[in-house]
């Protein structure tokens, strides 16, 4: 491992899933896993590529139902190229002596490099060198360069590529005996000599797909087709120590890309156009360079080398080329099948780092949301309630794509899943609005779609809340909060939890923002906006008294994570850590053993801590006050130890909030929650998880940790506020962002000083507030700004 490059030495089976999520390489458009073209999918092996925003619906008899089910379609497979000597076996790692192996992913050019070296007999020797790109500057194409050299005498090498069209959505071993077969209508041909290609559609969603490859040697490529594949063979007179060398170029269209008719001839014609595997390489550097510019971060040591592969996967699965689809953000990347490939409330980790680099995708993004609102509307009818309830898992139209069966692999036993009561994705949406158009300074579409969301939004919370005479409090009643844990009472035969605190207080933070965007209208919009929803003073006025009502309860001092909260039993922690080696899934542990974790004060990750997430310590404040309470620094650091106690830790993001939280609030421990949120996927640390698809919002959330976190950057106010936390562990980093039509503005941070340069441009200064004074800086201008040794942190 260097700071661009990220590396694996030897072959190893068992970490075949795993290195093959983490070599995945895409462009925003498609994306493919880093699996061995040699290689089949198998249970070792799983080669994937998936296009964003490509489902399917398939319908599936589970436990006496039938359970239908949206995923992301597995699309043909290009990688496909096989070899041996002529007449012999083909040629695999799991089934030839590997002498030696090694995978290089390169990050600043976006290349997936290889090299093996199998023993053929005890006289030769075959060196197969790889170097693989899915194009960051033309999305639909990709190319695999296969350099092969023998030693030790002359060989004659039988090689076959092929466009696979036989492939299943079969990537996670618990969604397997559901229905995974998508495509239909397989047809293979030959175009030029040379060239073959490969048509299908998905069978319910219709969506056509084109594919088209070409293979370029120094020697004739015969075609053949054998359904469902087309295959392209050659053969290769290997000269001791002279390298042979041939290129697959392959175009990947579907009936979902803008300004196409029909996606085979399309691809036809785009791989038929397309130069040779160096001057692909040369435009696809210069794409990634590009990137690379306006997203650069400097964060010495091992750190830095895994934020970079961080971003690296960002960029891959919601590049600039996103901004012209109507996609969402998938909570497991471009990268393989687990969620199966829908979107949560995972833009929460998501859209923050890219307000400040990529506005434009950001916007997509949030379009996509726009753009089911409609659905959304109708989905809170269906609850006899006003406004949008958004659907805690989305995919292709917005519907609830949420199970109402998961499988537990401990028990083996299928049970009734209630996240879909999750409404509280609707406020993420919200506060992703708002962060938005503070970063963007985006004013057209805070007054035209931002604002068309918050009103639908803030209308379902106000109409959700009932009023508690016995409280003198609204409340909000039936959902379920981020912990995920808890979805019932204990003995409840009925779903869902009352005031949960993070729902509760992120309510009536929406129905708060969304009046003072109101107020803030031009005047004409205002009116039309108000006239459209037909909406009146009235509502408005409920909307004010319910966000400064709402119920949120507190215990032993503490916020409560839910009303009762503080009556659930204690888990005997200790004695669950002695007994099992792993307890992230703690809810799986115990119902394998009769027991429920409804029953015990214990969580899955943060929840009611989630507020110190996303608000600042003085805004949390202000909107505890607002809401009637008062929420000083002594409270809230107890509420953290509390909960810290009490969690298992079983999902990627916890380590993330702990460590942002615990940055501000007991910075010792801090560093060991970071290095959590940072070794999730790298490392694997879920058991099993990242073979199935990266951790999304865990990769862009370590990636604010940097960016917002510890500097406690906040857009607002028309200003950059900076409130900057050292930790020991990371004294120096700087990151560049942009900010309001600012392009390249560049920070960095070391004991006690900030550096703020601000490029040349005809842009207004920003302005920069730290806690002790305001400071403007000119385009052109650096300033730098001496920071007390401990830093700054605000009070509450």
């Amino acid at each position: 491992m260097t700071a661009w490059t990220w590396e694996y030495e030897g072959y190893d089976p068992a970490d075949q899933r795993l290195r093959e999520t983490l070599c995945t390489l895409g462009n925003g458009r498609f994306a493919t896993r880093g699996a061995l073209p040699e290689c089949a999918a198998d249970d070792v092996h799983y080669p994937g590529t998936y296009a964003a925003g490509c489902y399917n619906r398939l319908t599936s008899d589970v436990a006496d139902r039938h359970v239908e089910n949206e995923d992301m379609v597995n699309l043909p497979n290009w990688l496909p190229l096989r070899f041996r000597p002529a007449g012999g076996d083909w040629l695999t790692p799991d089934s030839t002596p590997v002498l030696a192996h090694r995978q290089t992913l390169v990050l600043d050019a976006g290349l997936l490099d290889r090299v093996t070296r199998y023993g053929l007999d005890d006289d030769r020797v075959l060196s197969v060198r790889q170097r693989r790109l899915v194009h960051m500057g033309d999305p639909n194409l990709a190319a695999l360069r296969t350099e092969f050299t023998v030693q030790g005498a002359r060989t004659e090498l039988e090689v076959e590529a092929a466009l696979d069209g036989g492939v299943t959505n079969a990537g996670v071993r618990r969604y397997r005996g559901l229905a995974g077969h998508h495509l239909t209508h397989v047809h293979t041909g030959t175009a030029d000599p040379g060239t073959v290609w490969l048509r299908c559609r998905t069978r319910t969603s219709d969506i056509r797909i084109g594919m088209a490859a070409r293979l370029t040697a120094d020697t004739p490529v015969t075609e053949a087709h054998v359904h469902p594949r087309a295959l392209q063979r050659l053969r290769l007179t290997l000269e001791p120590g002279r390298t042979v060398t041939v290129d697959k170029t392959v175009a990947l269209h579907t009936s979902r890309d803008p300004a196409i008719s029909d996606p085979l001839q399309t691809a036809l014609d785009r791989v038929s156009a397309a130069p040779g595997f160096e001057a692909l390489l040369r435009s696809h550097r210069t794409a990634w360079k590009l990137l690379w510019r306006r997203a650069a971060l400097d964060v010495p040591g091992e750190p830095g080398s895994i934020l970079r592969l961080h971003q690296f996967h960002l960029l891959q699965t919601l590049s600039p080329h996103t901004a012209d689809l109507d996609v969402g953000v998938p909570a497991r990347g471009l990268h393989g099948e687990a969620y199966r490939g829908h979107i949560f409330w995972d833009e929460l980790f998501v859209l923050p780092y890219l307000n400040l680099h990529f506005p434009e995708v950001s916007r997509a993004l949030l379009r996509y949301r726009h753009r089911r609102l409609d659905r959304a509307r109708a989905a809170a009818r269906a609850l006899g309630r006003r406004g949008a309830l958004y659907p805690w898992q989305s995919g292709s139209d917005g519907r609830e794509e949420t199970q109402r069966l998961h499988l537990n692999p401990r028990s083996g036993r299928w049970l009734p899943d209630h996240s879909h009561l999750q409404h509280h994705v609707g406020s993420a949406i919200a506060y992703n609005v708002w962060q938005y158009c503070e970063a963007s300074g985006d004013a057209e579409f805070l007054h035209t779609k931002g604002a068309e969301m918050l009103l639908q939004i803030a209308r379902f919370w106000a109409d959700s809340a009932t009023w508690d005479d016995r409280l003198g409090r609204h409340r909000i009643r039936g959902v379920v909060g981020p912990d995920e844990y808890h979805d019932a009472y204990p003995g409840s035969q009925a779903p869902g939890l009352d005031d949960n605190a993070y729902t509760n207080v992120t309510a009536a933070w929406v129905l708060t923002r969304t009046l003072e965007v109101l107020r803030d209208l031009p005047e004409p919009r205002r009116r039309e906006l108000l006239e459209r929803a037909a909406l009146d003073g009235g509502e408005l006025e409920r909307w004010e008294e319910v966000s400064r009502t709402l119920h949120v309860p507190f215990h032993d001092g503490v916020v409560s994570q839910f009303q009762g909260y503080g009556d659930l039993a204690e888990l005997d922690w200790k004695g669950y850590t002695k007994r099992y080696d792993d307890i992230r899934r703690l809810d799986r542990i115990l119902e394998a053993e009769g027991d429920t974790v409804n029953r015990y004060k214990a969580s899955k990750q943060a929840d009611a801590l989630m507020l110190g997430y996303l608000f600042s310590p003085a805004e949390l404040r202000d909107l505890f006050r607002r809401l009637g309470h008062r929420l000083d620094e002594e409270t809230w650091r107890h509420t953290v130890d509390y909960y810290l106690a009490r969690t298992s830790h079983g999902s990627t993001l916890s380590g993330l909030v702990h460590g942002w939280i615990l940055a501000r609030a007991r910075r010792t421990d801090a560093w060991l929650f970071c290095q959590e949120a940072l070794l999730g996927d790298v490392a694997d640390l879920q058991g099993g998880t990242t073979g199935e698809g990266i951790h999304l919002g865990a990769m862009a959330g370590t990636l604010d940790l940097i960016q917002r976190g510890l500097t406690g950057l906040e857009t607002r106010e028309g200003a950059l506020w900076l409130d900057p936390v050292p930790l020991p562990e990371l004294s120096s980093y700087g990151f560049s962002l942009q900010y309001q039509g600012h392009w390249g503005v560049r920070l960095r941070l070391r004991s006690g000083l900030l550096e703020i340069s601000v490029p040349h441009s005809d842009r207004q200064p920003i302005t920069v507030r730290l806690p002790d004074r305001s400071v403007g800086v000119e385009p052109g201008e650096t300033s730098r700004l001496l920071l007390p040794v401990e830093g700054f942190r605000a009070e509450g």
